[in-house]
């Protein structure tokens, strides 16, 4: 078994104080007009934001881009090695670059600079050192806090490493905000994984055509029970003559009333009138709150006042939502 130490917790407060103080110092340090020009860049661009960086800054850098991409605004890393061996034609005139060098000094982004120069390609630097070459070279700069690094030896990035992070995901925030980007659109780029499942519609995983356990709510109990069987679900829905949605009954609500005449009732005589219906634009994870707050375990699914598909819980939480 692992001893810890009183130097191992030292070690460990002391670098989340020196990181803490390194975001602290960006807070303080962020220029508003550069903040806002580097946003109008990325927005307006026709093209896609392209991250670069060399050594842990491009390890900042694709994590940077894929927060972009997933949150609306096209984006993909290219590494500076492989730039200059023929990715820079990945590379468009209507595309914005984004470089991220702690020093600004990265001999590696030269190639990329130069590319940038020559056909008029935006680009905003992300670096220590406003005044470095990659710095004078940007149309942007975004300036990183002079703070210490965390790294007892003051050599490895690490503070500003996180500093680097933090100011990506304040430029994926910003274009998420500006765009209007909706959970909706989030859905889209997220289909699998936990996410996706999560943001599943209602009219996904719902039940629907001769899955969908209804009645007309003048049929007799024996029909209700022989439905109620056959489609597998716990419950029938309810209609009227114009097929609008009544009521329902659930297995729960036939055990509860059960009694020697019930055959011979009429479903309308002993259904829940108006209980709660969703639509199929709800969010998965939202139709499963109303059923664990309501504690229930089926709701129809209505388009107007006709039902068009039945949920059960059993369905989200085998999909996933949870």
């Amino acid at each position: 078994m692992a001893i810890f130490t009183n130097n191992d917790r030292a070690s460990a407060l002391r670098t989340i104080d020196i990181e803490i103080n390194a975001i602290s110092a960006l807070k303080d340090s962020v220029a508003l007009e550069n903040l806002t020009n580097a946003l109008d860049l990325m927005q307006k661009a026709t093209g896609r934001i392209i991250i670069t960086g060399m050594g842990k800054s491009g390890h900042i850098g694709k994590k940077i881009a894929a927060s972009l991409a997933s949150t609306g605004t096209p984006s993909f890393f290219v590494h500076p090695a492989e730039a200059s061996h023929g990715d820079l034609g990945m590379i468009t005139e209507n595309d914005v670059i984004i470089a991220i060098s702690n020093s600004g000094e990265s001999r590696e982004l030269v190639d990329i600079v130069n590319y940038c120069k020559r056909f008029g390609i935006k680009m905003i630097a992300i670096t220590k050192n406003a005044q470095s070459s990659l710095g004078s070279a940007a149309d942007v700069v975004l300036e990183l806090p002079k703070a210490e690094e965390a790294c007892p030896l003051g050599l490895a990035p690490t503070s500003s490493t996180t500093a680097t992070l933090v100011l990506g995901d304040i430029l994926t925030t910003g274009l998420i905000e500006r765009k209007g980007f909706s959970k909706e659109e989030f859905n889209v780029r997220h289909p699998g994984g936990k996410l996706g499942s999560i943001l599943k519609r209602v009219g996904d995983l719902m039940h629907t055509g001769q899955d969908m356990p209804i009645l007309d709510e003048n049929s007799n109990m024996q029909a209700v029970l022989l439905e109620m069987t056959s489609k597998c679900l716990g419950c029938v829905g309810f209609i009227n003559q114009n097929g609008e949605f009544t009521g329902m009954l659930t297995d729960g609500d036939l055990r509860r009333c059960l009694s020697a005449s019930i055959l011979n009732e009429k479903a309308l005589n002993l259904m829940t009138k108006n209980p709660r219906t969703v639509t199929k634009d709800m969010i998965s994870a939202e139709a499963l709150k109303i059923m664990h707050d309501k504690k229930i375990t089926n709701m129809f699914v209505l388009d107007g006042t006709q039902p068009i598909g039945v949920i059960h819980i059993h369905d989200l939480l085998n999909n996933g939502v949870a």
